[in-house]
């Protein structure tokens, strides 16, 4: 075509088109890329160097804009099938938001954490923040959560005893079949799992490659959850050692806990206290031995009613060792510890309550200055020497005090103290909704991630709401909508805080995953136990696990996850490990995963690439400039053939894909099989309910 004559002849449109493709290249999106990690943003001395992706010759500039600035950016490499452009700005103290708009002849794209753009919004910046680091070794780590009640009896002699004391209309209960179920009305049923069970096990974790472990709350309380902590100074003599042990049980109808004399002398006796201390000082010393970390989970929004600040069941009441507590006396150094809304001593049952919870005493830090520097005390006593702890998991941490304001204020004191006691220690938030205003490198270093990882993917697998207490069936398979979730989440993370996110399949407040895949709304007191266990797809949950060990962030498995443990919500999914009838095919595949996942380091720190999806069926890629790894699920109950443009990742003709894992519904497997590379894409048959990890390799590499 004589391009000059044929544009003499056309419409304003057809100019505009001819224009668009025979003298301007258009810009090709696909190929733009650029994101939080050391391959894109470099930071030092105050200085940081960014880079962004383009095709190779497509562009004419691309600029770097920071507010209503722009400046351009130069093309300082050309490899394979892209280019690369690079700046070098001085970053401001307080950091600063950025992005990336890119241009050829009058298309301009705008590209942020979403991707590429038509219009710029600001939502989706990037953003610097100097001086923001996260622990190095919580980067990509494999975390392994333990309800230690459930997990292993190390030693019978600490278990808890029938009619031992009595919380909230029940009388404690010792559960002797290890493996009986939990009931609908669990909280003072024990099993008695204690930290030498952990002690015991971890050959089993060190095998199954954990990096570290992430126990639920272990400090003195009355319930075998012990989110309702009655010390913060010790260890559970239930979990830890008994070594004074006095006093009876409480006859049958009695209804005070002041006659409680074996509970008492077991939880107060400085003997008892001071041997589980040293019990878990041994434990974390035997697993930092092993190569492994440990963080425990701090509860500082409130306490239990048998706390000894507030002592409502006068347990410590006639102790000369401890002062009186806020309930039973007004003159309790403890009454600023709490909200009360009377002077209805002794006995004052009129303060403000978690949620309303009367046993669950909201603290009150804005009215105590002495219990605010008490708890930032507990977070470093247990960071010090000898316990050496790795960090906390902060339960509901947003909640703390009455306003946003004030939890700013206090989550900023919390991690000076923190990081002066342990530069390393990892702060892991629960937070629903966006955490970004947590995420500024003064607060939390990162969040259990229910937003970007558990409920995008629990819909996307199973269309099951993450308690099991909804079934949509619009989003089962609906790879569109899981993509734009993750994508929109994840914008709220800079790299620091999203390579350190907890990413749980299942935990001790949702239904396990494994149940989540029968497609069954229920729990366990409408559905009734078995239900849980029925009509399992375990095609499904390794298609999860895959995706677990390769998606961004740290993986964290929930105890008896690996071994095929299933569960309604609360309290049904904290039944105990099934020692001695564990799913041993399931566990060598977690095994493998992690191995896979240790092998090649471009799934701990790598970058992210939605590559290509359709109903039922996702692929996306992990990689550097060195590695390229991907991972294809087809969830669906059919067979599919599918086409991944791997070329997105750095992949050209020289190169061809081989399988490290390919699952299905009946098991995995771990042998090469090659698939090469053609126009760009690599073209795969899989299996209904079936996963494939693939890993880039040159043709010429035997």
């Amino acid at each position: 075509m004589d391009f000059f004559i044929e544009q003499n002849r056309s419409t304003r449109a057809e100019k505009r088109f001819l224009y668009l493709n025979y003298v301007k290249p258009m810009v090709d999106r696909e190929a733009l890329f650029a994101d939080g990690t050391e391959e894109y943003v470099k930071m030092s001395g105050g200085k940081a160097t960014l880079r962004f992706r383009t095709a190779k010759n497509n562009v004419e500039t691309v600029g770097l804009c920071i507010g209503e600035s722009m400046t351009p950016m130069k093309r300082v490499e050309s490899q394979g099938l892209f280019d690369y452009y690079q700046i070098e700005i001085n970053c401001p103290e307080e950091g600063c938001a950025y992005y990336f708009r890119i241009q050829s002849g009058k298309i301009v794209v705008y590209y942020n954490k979403r991707g590429a753009m038509n219009e710029h919004q600001d939502y989706y910046d990037f953003r610097l923040i100097p001086g923001f680091h996260t622990p190095n070794w919580a980067k990509g780590a494999v975390f392994y959560q333990i309800f230690v009640d459930r997990f292993y009896n190390g030693d019978p002699s600490n278990d808890v005893e029938d009619r031992e004391y009595i919380y909230i209309h029940q009388y404690s209960r010792k559960v002797t079949d290890w493996d009986s179920l939990p009931e609908a009305s669990d909280v003072c049923r024990f099993y008695g799992g204690d930290l030498q069970g952990v002690m015991d096990k971890l050959d089993y974790l060190q095998e199954l490659g954990v990096d570290a472990i992430y126990l639920n709350p272990i400090f003195v309380s009355p319930s075998n959850h012990k989110y309702d902590i009655q010390d913060y100074d010790y260890v559970d003599p239930h979990y830890g050692k008994i070594v004074y042990d006095e006093g009876n049980c409480l006859a049958d109808g009695e209804t005070t806990n002041e006659s409680a004399g074996r509970f008492v002398s077991r939880v107060t006796d400085r003997r008892n206290l001071e041997a589980s201390n040293a019990l878990f000082a041994r434990l974390t010393q035997e697993i930092h031995r092993r190569g492994m970390k440990i963080i425990l989970d701090g509860v500082f929004n409130h306490c239990g009613s048998f706390n000894k600040w507030m002592d409502r069941e006068h347990i410590y009441d006639k102790n000369p060792d401890y002062a009186k507590g806020a309930y039973v006396s007004g003159d309790s150094p403890y009454r600023n510890f709490f909200n009360f809304h009377s002077e209805n001593w002794p006995d004052n049952g009129d303060y403000d309550g978690w949620w309303g919870h009367e046993t669950l005493p909201k603290l009150n830090y804005e009215g105590s200055g002495e219990l605010y520097d008490y708890i930032l005390k507990v977070a470093v006593k247990w960071l010090s020497p000898p316990y050496n702890i790795d960090g906390w998991r902060l339960d509901v941490a947003a909640d703390l005090g009455l306003s946003p304001e004030f939890n700013h204020q206090f989550w900023k004191d919390f991690r000076k103290a923190v990081k002066t006691a342990n530069p390393e220690a990892l702060i892991l938030a629960e937070h629903y909704g966006n955490p970004s205003a947590w995420l500024q490198g003064d607060q939390w270093d990162t969040v259990m991630n229910y937003d970007a990882f558990m409920e995008p993917v629990t819909w996307m697998l199973t269309g099951m709401e993450k308690h099991s207490d909804e079934y949509r069936s619009d989003l089962l398979g609906n790879t569109e909508a899981f993509k734009n979730a993750m994508s929109h989440h994840m914008s709220a993370f800079s790299g620091e805080s999203l390579y350190v996110a907890m990413n749980e399949l299942s935990n001790h407040d949702h239904s396990r995953f494994l149940t989540r895949t029968n497609h069954r709304v229920g729990r366990i007191a409408t559905a009734g136990a078995a239900a849980a266990g029925e009509n399992l797809n375990f095609g499904i949950f390794r298609e999860a696990v895959m995706l677990q060990m390769t998606w961004p962030g740290a993986p964290t498995i929930y105890y008896g996850d690996e071994a095929g443990m299933c569960g309604w919500t609360d309290p049904d999914n904290r039944r105990s490990y099934p020692w001695g009838h564990e799913n041993k095919d399931l566990i060598a595949f977690h095994r493998d995963l992690i191995r896979i996942r240790r092998e090649n380091r471009v799934l701990k720190n790598g970058s992210y690439c939605f590559l290509d999806g359709g109903s039922q069926w996702l692929a996306y890629g992990r990689f550097n400039r060195q590695e390229q790894m991907v991972v294809i699920l087809n969830n669906s109950d059919k067979d599919q053939e599918i086409r991944v443009p791997v070329w997105r990742l750095g992949m050209n003709g020289d190169a061809r894909m081989v399988s490290l894992m390919c699952t299905n519904e009946t098991g995995y497997h771990t042998k090469d099989m090659y698939y090469p590379i053609e126009r760009g894409c690599v073209h795969v048959s899989l299996e209904r309910y079936s996963g494939l990890l693939l890993k880039a390799r040159s043709k010429y590499r035997p």
